[in-house]
């Protein structure tokens, strides 16, 4: 299975946007960019909405059949592991094999031994194509990458084998994840972990690493934007280089991870990309599910009634909401709202200090976050919340179209 050259992770906490969600691709589609919709939902996800990865096969299948979409698309087992990549083998045919856990730990000393024999063959330095600084190859090095990343990566190694052996060989597309760590990889990092991957023998097809900065869930980038681009631009020209000198796939491409609304970045990797050639997957999640909040308020007083409670709610458990997600969210308590204040908003003050509009004079980004992280306390709700989407899901669905094809695919891909 090939993923495509650009492709789009939609997530969608509560199975309810799918068509919404290929709508906007197939907007991007007719402008003459082809992105390959996949829809992901983690193992977190499904055990705190109480939904299963059966619902996101249905959903996508539905949303393909009913727009006639005729590309191909898929279903990510997002950040899974050996302890629960059993629960998504039937259903998906995406696999994040999330091993950032790993990282650091210990491997065995002829595991190292070997893996450091093997980068004998390069000498005493490495020449990138595009990258002024060789990567010089010395003993500390390769001591360093391996204390590092090598357990990480042979775990991944398990992980593949284990779904292959179910799913069999090119039946299923395999992202590598290194994300969701606090210290950010390398160029040279990125060098030696493709290298680990190929001697595992995983057909990657994306690698999300960890980068310079802070990508929080659905606000903007924050961090050193040049820096950024510097790493950026260098991974891009090590990717471009492994696939040639290890046999890796050759649309192997970067993926970007809570890569909904980096809005600052966009531009950034949107001429890179172009500039090389080359693909780009990035991963969206809560976005949708926030446009569902955005859809309620501004539909009239049931809805708005309804974002108000999940506000307040989420407010009062806020510690017990975001614990899950305390490495990608920075919420400043004194800049969210008292639930007194959010009681006497109207739906359009409501959505408009929800929804991500750089500059606009509601937007307040630390309330979107507790938001984002809120989904909980809507599936505590169970049919109340989910028939307040049906009925409105004119409205929702607009929201959830135009937030991913206006503020994300036209930013993305110069549309």
């Amino acid at each position: 299975m090939k993923l495509g050259k650009y492709s789009f992770g939609v997530g969608d906490r509560f199975n309810h946007e799918g068509v919404a969600q290929l709508n906007a691709l197939i907007k991007a589609n007719s402008k003459g960019v082809e992105v390959t919709p996949v829809w992901n939902k983690s193992n977190r996800e499904h055990n705190i909405v109480h939904s299963e990865p059966s619902g996101t096969r249905l959903e996508a299948n539905e949303a393909i059949k009913k727009m006639g979409w005729e590309g191909p698309y898929f279903v990510d087992a997002d950040h899974i592991n050996l302890t629960n990549v059993d629960r998504f083998i039937e259903h998906s045919d995406f696999f994040t094999l999330d091993v950032a856990i790993y990282i650091g730990n210990a491997s065995p000393s002829e595991d190292v031994a070997a893996f450091k024999e093997s980068c004998k063959i390069f000498g005493e330095k490495v020449s990138i194509p595009g990258i002024e600084e060789p990567i010089k190859i010395t003993d500390v090095l390769l001591n360093e990458v391996a204390c590092k990343f090598l357990a990480a990566i042979k775990e991944a190694g398990k992980i593949y084998e284990h779904i292959k052996s179910v799913k069999g060989e090119g039946n299923f597309v395999t992202e590598v994840s290194m994300d969701e760590v606090e210290s950010p990889q390398t160029p040279v990092d990125m060098f030696f972990i493709l290298k680990m991957i190929a001697d595992q023998g995983i057909p990657a097809q994306t690698i999300a690493p960890k980068f310079t900065g802070r990508f929080n869930k659905g606000v903007d980038y924050v961090g050193d934007i040049e820096q950024f681009t510097k790493e950026f631009e260098q991974d891009v020209l090590v990717i471009d280089f492994a696939v040639k000198e290890f046999g890796l796939p050759e649309d192997l491409k970067l993926s970007v991870h809570s890569g909904s609304d980096k809005f600052t970045i966009y531009p950034i990797m949107a001429e890179i990309i172009k500039k090389y050639d080359k693909g780009l997957h990035v991963k969206t999640a809560g976005t949708t599910w926030l446009e569902e909040v955005i859809g309620l308020a501004v539909s009239g007083d049931e809805g708005l009634k309804v974002a108000k409670e999940i506000y307040t709610s989420a407010l009062a458990r806020k510690e017990e909401l975001c614990a899950p997600y305390a490495d990608v969210i920075d919420i400043d308590d004194n800049q969210l709202p008292s639930p007194e204040e959010v009681a006497g908003w109207s739906g359009e003050k409501f959505g408009n200090t929800l929804r991500h509009i750089p500059g606009h004079p509601d937007y307040n980004s630390n309330f979107r976050q507790l938001i984002h992280v809120g989904y909980k306390v809507a599936a505590e709700m169970g049919e109340i919340y989910t028939g307040l989407l049906k009925k409105n899901s004119e409205v929702v669905g607009q929201c959830v179209e135009e937030n991913i094809f206006d503020r994300h695919l036209k930013r993305l891909f110069n549309l």
